[in-house]
């Protein structure tokens, strides 16, 4: 399984090194709330990163807005280019709720826009969760609303990681061919990132895929 891993040419200066520890004591402790101060361009982004690869757990990130969470979700991604890092905002680009104006007997209906490239990435935020734990999450409060039950999800979700990265040893095994000859061993998450899901998530790869189970891994992957 992979772990937190910071890649950067910082090192923790000043106060950062104190802070880092003392965060992440707490954080070990069980504290409910920390908070970390600094003014703007003191680091604070750097600082956390650096917790998260101490402390070593799947971490959720809220922003004020799409726009904060966006460049907070690019940091991240920089600072762990190894590991999952994922947005999950709001699929709405547009939301007019239903409404009735009385003095003019007007009556509103509900309208909406969704932005399909959102949809994607949330999905491909909820697949990470459930097939690795070096995942942060950069979100908006709407990550406050329930998807339905994890165990749902994961019963309509298929994922495929290809031969050369797989070591796969359960008998539980599969080769899957998909367009143009391409060859994957199916098997149990290793914790490294699938290149291919299923169409449910529409995330991965858009390639017809076919899988033939067999008691054995195949000999030429």
């Amino acid at each position: 399984m992979p772990k937190f891993e910071v890649v950067s040419e910082y090192t923790p200066s000043g106060d950062q090194p104190e802070a880092i520890e003392a965060l992440s004591n707490g954080i070990e402790m069980g504290l409910d709330e920390q908070t970390l101060l600094g003014v703007t361009g003191s680091g604070k982004t750097f600082t956390m990163a650096k917790i998260i690869e101490k402390v070593q757990r799947p971490t959720l990130v809220l922003a004020h807005n799409k726009t904060l969470a966006a460049q907070l979700c690019a940091e991240f991604r920089e600072f762990f280019p190894n590991n999952a890092v994922e947005y999950f905002v709001s699929y709405y680009d547009y939301y007019q709720p239903e409404a009735y104006i009385p003095h003019t007997d007007t009556f509103i209906e509900k309208d909406s826009a969704v932005n399909e490239e959102i949809d994607r990435l949330r999905l491909s935020a909820t697949a990470s969760l459930l097939e690795r734990r070096d995942v942060i999450v950069v979100s908006s409060v709407s990550c406050i609303y329930g998807l339905g039950e994890p165990e749902d999800f994961a019963a309509m979700m298929v994922a495929w990681w290809p031969s050369a990265m797989s070591a796969t040893t359960s008998p539980s095994s599969a080769t899957c061919s998909g367009s143009g000859g391409t060859r994957w061993r199916c098997g149990p998450p290793t914790g490294r990132t699938p290149l291919c899901a299923s169409s449910f998530l529409g995330t991965r790869s858009t390639a017809s895929v076919r899988s033939t189970w067999s008691p054995e891994p195949p000999s030429d992957g």
